[in-house]
Formats: structure tokens, C-alpha cells, sequence
């Protein structure tokens, strides 16, 4: 059973009302989910959550795709069925094809050596606490990714960790389709489609 109570842009406290109102405009289905409306009981929680997507959209320079599989195969550690929900809906939108999601569910390589080895990085990292072995980093060193990149996919991680934690904190209901593809209020992070809105 849910912990913390949905909040409407109308009664949530007055710094979290327009934020609330972005995720809205750019929600699918027309409605808050209750992850925002959750968060929005505390502005700091709901600003912090937004501000990491925010610098995502602005300054990622990982392509959509990749990005959705490192939060995908961040999300399967943190026992969340609402994160792997949306991330795999995140996952199949940008691209990746059921039985690839499947695959980065179950920790699996996808058969892409450049993308299976950034993708370690990111499931060692979630697994241990950040920590990475020097075999898995060598390895995305050696796949070309460069030190910009390795540094960038912990923003996909932070976000996931920080939006799994919190729901599992507040044990948030689903209240989307567990598998609807395309499920577009969770971008990993497209300015033209999400300046703050996301998962």
C-alpha cells in the first residue's frame, strides 16, 4: 500500500505547482503520474528529481537509445516494478526491440560490443554500489567510449537510483500499462520532448 498521497497541481505546496504543471503538458496521458505527484510533497525532492533531467536533456550527448539501456539495466537492481515499467517502455520508444528489452532485463549482452560494454559499466555500478572493476572499465575504454561518456552514463544511473529509490520509499502504485511501448512521459532526457518531465 502506497506511503505518501497523491498531491493535484492545486493543493501541492506552492513550489512544486509548476513543476507539476510542466510534467502535465508534456504527460501522455494527459495527467500527473503518481511518482510526480508523490514527489511534489516535498519541492526539494521533486526539484532535485527534476533538475537531474533537466541537465540530462540540456547537456547528455549519449544517443537515445543508449541511454534508455543503461537506465534499463540500472532499474533491474533496484527492485522497482514501477522503474521497470517505465524504462522499458523508455526502452522499446527509443528503439529497442522486445526481445533486446527482455535481454537488458535479465542482465543479458545485447550483441553490440560498444554498447554492451558501457552498458557493464553501468550494471556493475548498480549492482555494488558504484563500484566498477577494472576489467568492466577497461573494456568501455577499449570500445571507444571516451572519458566524457563514462562520465555522463552515471547521470542515466544517478536518475534511475534516485527515482527507484523514492518509489520504492514510498511503495508508489503503477498506474501505467507495465507494457506499453512508447510510453512517452519518460524520455531519457530529448530536450525537443522533455525539459523535465520523465521517469
Amino acid at each position: 500500500m502506497t506511503r505518501i498521497p497523491n498531491h493535484s497541481i492545486e493543493d501541492a505546496p506552492e513550489a512544486s505547482r509548476s513543476l507539476l504543471a510542466e510534467m502535465v503538458q508534456f504527460s501522455p496521458t494527459g495527467r500527473l503520474l503518481n511518482l510526480h505527484a508523490q514527489m511534489a510533497h516535498s519541492p526539494a525532492v521533486l526539484e532535485a528529481y527534476v533538475s537531474i533531467r533537466r541537465a540530462t536533456a540540456r547537456l547528455g550527448t549519449l544517443d537515445r537509445p543508449v541511454r534508455s539501456a543503461l537506465m534499463l539495466a540500472a532499474a533491474v537492481h533496484d527492485r522497482s516494478e514501477y522503474a521497470l515499467a517505465i524504462v522499458s517502455a523508455l526502452a522499446r520508444r527509443s528503439g529497442w526491440q522486445p526481445d533486446q528489452v527482455e535481454a537488458l532485463r535479465a542482465g543479458k549482452d545485447l550483441g553490440e560490443e560498444k554498447t554492451d560494454a558501457l552498458i557493464g559499466v553501468v550494471r556493475e555500478a548498480a549492482a555494488n554500489s558504484g563500484h566498477v572493476s577494472d576489467p568492466a572499465w577497461a573494456r568501455a575504454v577499449r570500445s571507444g567510449w571516451s572519458d566524457e561518456q563514462l562520465a555522463e552514463a552515471f547521470a542515466y544511473l544517478g536518475l534511475t537510483v534516485f527515482t527507484s529509490y523514492f518509489l520504492n520509499f514510498a511503495r508508489t502504485e503503477l498506474d501505467i500499462p507495465a507494457g506499453a511501448a512508447g510510453f512517452g512521459q519518460v524520455d531519457a532526457g530529448r530536450p525537443e520532448t522533455a525539459s523535465g518531465a520523465g521517469s
